[in-house]
């Protein structure tokens, strides 16, 4: 299987952005790392192993990026309003500078996004907000709304609500979506969610799996046994949606 390393400053973010690249054909997929994970956890961790064939068969090309979450929603030195706006900026980094290397090296246009735990949510929110450029969103024990707080998860903005904070919670802004063009986008994706029946987010990808279908948006929410809230479950998971 093929495995490239890259490396570039990002000018979005101010800092060294690494990633790891697997395969070289098929549908990109950015696969977001878990809460302040690296780049190469997903590697470490087998997950990758547990796709393998797909991605040497040429189904696949994965694109595991870097977390910037210590920066963002785990940066405790920031006012919660401005957490939101350094996740924006890895939003940016998403758009801007990930997406022309994913052109440049795949033709592919049909572009995925995967992510567990915190993950799920960075794939989850980006496709919706953006679903004239993505085509399937993968997430695999997802919260979907990180103002809420669920057993030892806490909410990450310390009570804090705002606008750009609601457009940013996929469970928020799915409900009070009125926009029909945004709607008929969202009924075109694919949209995978998993989790754990014991999982503290079971409620969240409940709730955002029935705000879907109310507006008329396919998607399918899988439970498993559990909590399943780790990469050895993720690694039976993941095969299945991808």
């Amino acid at each position: 299987m093929k495995r490239d390393y890259y490396k570039w400053y990002s000018h979005n973010l101010g800092k060294d952005m690494e990633l790891l690249v697997f395969g070289t054909e098929g549908s990109p997929v950015i696969l977001f790392p878990t809460r302040t994970a690296r780049f190469y956890d997903y590697e470490n961790w087998k997950v990758i192993d547990s796709i393998s064939a797909k991605i040497e068969a040429g189904y696949l090309q994965v694109f595991c990026v870097d977390s910037y979450d210590i920066e963002s929603f785990y940066n405790k030195q920031c006012p919660p309003a401005d957490r939101m706006h350094q996740h924006l900026r890895f939003e940016q980094y998403i758009l801007d500078e990930l997406l022309p290397l994913i052109r440049l090296l795949n033709l592919n246009p049909f572009i995925i996004t995967a992510g567990c735990s915190l993950g799920a949510y960075h794939a989850v929110n980006i496709t919706l907000r953006y679903p004239q450029i993505f085509g399937k969103a993968v997430g695999l024990s997802g919260r979907f709304d990180l103002t809420t707080s669920a057993d030892s998860f806490p909410d990450l903005f310390d009570g804090y609500l705002d606008e750009q904070i609601i457009k940013n919670m996929p469970s928020r802004f799915v409900p009070g979506c009125s926009d029909e063009a945004t709607l008929e986008l969202w009924r075109k994706l694919q949209l995978y969610f998993a989790v754990g029946k014991l999982d503290p987010f079971a409620c969240n990808n409940l709730l955002l799996h029935q705000a879907l279908k109310h507006k008329g948006v396919p998607n399918q929410l899988d439970f498993y046994e559990g909590e399943a809230h780790r990469c050895s479950y993720w690694c039976t998971m993941l095969p299945q949606y991808l």
